[in-house]
């Protein structure tokens, strides 16, 4: 071997120490291996950075956009709950679950699907008598199996169809997985579903993710179309599955505590509901609901809050306001001459240009708070010298003064039986309020509370999920018929989104996992390195002349269990970057087929069940399971041997050498 050939397999193996030390994180190491590539002269340094303009990473990070996109319309949430059974036994919830996570995967990030669906696997456990991880790992392992099904699924199906379209073979077509992935995945979901779960360890969660806050109370109305019409509160109660309670119903403002379980709702009743966050998101998202705070506040209610504001005036300033207006009425009827109306005029126009200037200011700060991309959900803590204690939503004029909604209070001990917005309240409630991030931090200074964090509920809005799904049905419509390429039609995609405010443009950028980019932008340089030094073909003819003894079906067999092996030890998509030379330069020595090594490359990639390092899906699941290092095989061996039984066969069918 040559100096430079030396020089490479050091590094890779260096990197890939460090990727199984997990002491640094993935991007660091990624891009530590690029400057030692760009220092020992082996990438051209002019072409260190030519990674991130590669089509592969521009692809995975708006799929990560138009993912969270419809992660936060609700559009997710809405097909989950109506593919996954609420009364079914395990077999029948679990291949459901994993199913649904499957197929979310195959058109979305699968760490955004797992996210998703990890709460309902949370609460389906506690039905059928399960623990969490013997739900979370199957559905873990069920995204991930799901990911290899489609071009987008994975990033390693978009770094294999780069190094295709880069080796002049063209770039592999948006379903061009599917006929290997997809059998693969069903037959993985299957097992899973009969045999595999009773291999999971029944572990008790180790920790919980967050913080619990208890019950909110919050008001909720129920629009024409909602699918609450016409139902009886007790069978709305009976489809939350005991997530959230009905405590009263508002009709007419007439408010009706503990109302009979036979009455039926109709349109614009308001429910007040007893929940947490997840029962309150999934009662919203199940009957077409609305939040009676949410909003623009109407101009009735406006009044109310100036009105309220009044009442808490002193008697002195009331007086001195009503002897002031009626002065100047008196002025202006007994004004009696041009010159001293001329007298009055500046004041009057200066007192008019102010209220003017007033008037725009509160109207730019009422559009303001419109804004989409201003607006969080966040939990105030009321401390006990807070000088809202005592005090209503609408005493505080909190809408019309500050912008803000509140949406929920939980309360310990007697709950509160008042309207939300006619609430007094206490010292240590927990409110749930909306509004711009800075209004928010800024009435928590002013009134002593304090902010626990930003809370992920999902409001479902109708137009929204319709647009974002559109959105992302387009840009794969454009890569399935040829029209446009991966990275330029997911690029118009994240373009639409952001002009029809799919997503709020301030979580554009933070829904890309920016660490996935740098990994994907640095060592894209360091594979075409192992190729220009010839290492790929060194180790090609290794593994084709040692290992495989020549015979191109072993070959493949040793290429998918060693890109297997590596995806379990190291990041998936670091391991396609690795291997896809290597699989290129054995299909060349042996005169074959490449596109069966690099599709053997992507399933390799994708199937990492033996480690929680493997798969970000298998780290989100290690503490809310209560996982160890050393009990994911158990389940994720037979898995791997069963994915390499079912592929080689089809590999050789569907792409024959």
């Amino acid at each position: 071997m040559t100096v430079p050939q030396l020089m490479i397999f050091g590094i890779l193996f260096l990197t890939m120490a460090l990727f199984v030390w997990g002491r640094l994180r993935h991007d660091i190491v990624a891009l530590a291996a690029l400057m030692a590539c760009v220092v020992t002269g082996l990438v051209p340094s002019d072409e260190a950075f030519t990674g991130f303009g590669h089509p592969a990473v521009i692809t995975v990070a708006c799929i990560l956009v138009l993912s969270h996109a419809l992660q936060q319309s609700g559009a997710v949430d809405t097909l989950a709950r109506r593919v996954i059974p609420r009364n079914a036994g395990r077999i029948v919830t679990l291949a459901a679950l994993m199913g649904a996570g499957a197929l979310l995967s195959g058109f979305m990030n699968n760490v955004g699907a797992m996210a998703l669906l990890m709460p309902i696997a949370i609460q389906v456990s506690g039905r059928l008598e399960m623990t969490a991880g013997q739900v979370l790992m199957p559905l873990a392992f069920g995204t991930i199996l799901g990911g290899m099904t489609t071009l987008i699924g994975t990033p390693p199906n978009l770094i294999v169809s780069g190094f295709r379209n880069d080796a002049g073979l063209e770039a592999f077509r948006m379903f061009d997985f599917a006929y290997v992935g997809v059998p693969v995945a069903l037959v993985g979901v299957v097992f899973v579903a009969l045999v595999g779960w009773r291999l999971v360890p029944a572990r008790k969660s180790g920790s919980s993710e967050g913080f619990e806050t208890g019950a909110y109370m919050t008001e909720v109305r129920v629009p024409e179309k909602s699918k609450a019409v016409g139902m009886t509160l007790r069978q709305i109660e009976s489809e939350l599955d005991a997530e959230a309670q009905i405590v009263a119903l508002v009709r007419n403002e007439v408010n009706m505590n503990a109302p009979h379980g036979g009455r039926r709702i109709k349109k614009d009743d308001i429910l007040v509901l007893e929940a947490d966050v997840d029962g309150l998101a999934e009662a919203l998202s199940a009957f077409g609901i609305k939040l009676e705070e949410q909003g623009v506040s109407s101009e009735k209610e406006v009044e109310e809050e100036v009105a309220a504001e009044a009442d808490n005036d002193d008697n002195a300033d009331k007086e001195q306001a009503l002897k002031a207006g009626r002065a100047t009425v008196v002025e202006k009827i007994e004004a009696p001459s041009a010159d001293s109306g001329a007298g009055k005029k500046p004041d009057q126009d200066e007192d008019k240009k102010e209220e003017e200037e007033k008037e725009e200011a509160e109207k730019e700060e009422e559009e303001g708070t419109r804004r989409d991309e201003d607006i969080v959900l966040r939990e105030l803590a009321v401390l006990p010298a807070s000088t809202i204690v005592g005090h209503s939503a609408r005493d505080i004029r909190l809408r019309s003064r500050h912008g803000l909604n509140l949406l929920a209070v939980a309360r310990e001990g007697r709950k509160p039986r008042a309207r939300l917005r006619t609430l007094k309240l206490k010292s240590g409630d927990l409110l749930l309020m909306q509004g711009p991030a800075e209004v928010l931090t800024d009435f928590a200074n002013e009134h002593g509370c304090v902010p626990l964090g930003e809370r992920e509920l999902r409001i479902p809005d109708t137009r929204l999920a319709i647009l974002s799904s559109v959105i992302m049905g387009a840009a794969i419509f454009l890569v399935t018929l040829g029209f446009l390429p991966a990275a330029a039609s997911f690029a118009l995609g994240v373009l639409a989104s952001m002009i029809l405010r799919t997503i709020p443009l301030r979580d554009v950028y933070t829904a890309i996992d920016w660490p996935v980019v740098v990994l994907l932008a640095a060592l894209i340089p360091v594979a075409g390195a192992m190729e220009a030094t010839g290492a790929a073909s060194v180790l090609a003819g290794f593994l084709v002349e040692i290992v495989a003894q020549g015979n191109a079906i072993a070959a493949l067999a040793v290429v998918l269990v060693v890109t297997m092996f590596l995806s379990d030890v190291m990041n998936n998509a670091a391991t396609a970057a690795v291997m896809c030379p290597i699989a290129l330069s054995i299909s060349a020595s042996l005169g074959v087929n490449a596109d069966s090594f690099l599709m053997a490359v992507a399933i390799g990639a994708s199937c990492a069940f033996l480690t929680p390092i493997g798969h970000q899906n298998n780290t989100l699941i290690l503490g809310p399971g209560g996982f160890r290092f050393s009990d994911y095989w158990r389940l994720g061996l037979p898995l791997e041997i069963l994915v390499v039984a079912i592929s080689i066969p089809l590999l050789l069918a569907v792409w024959p050498l």
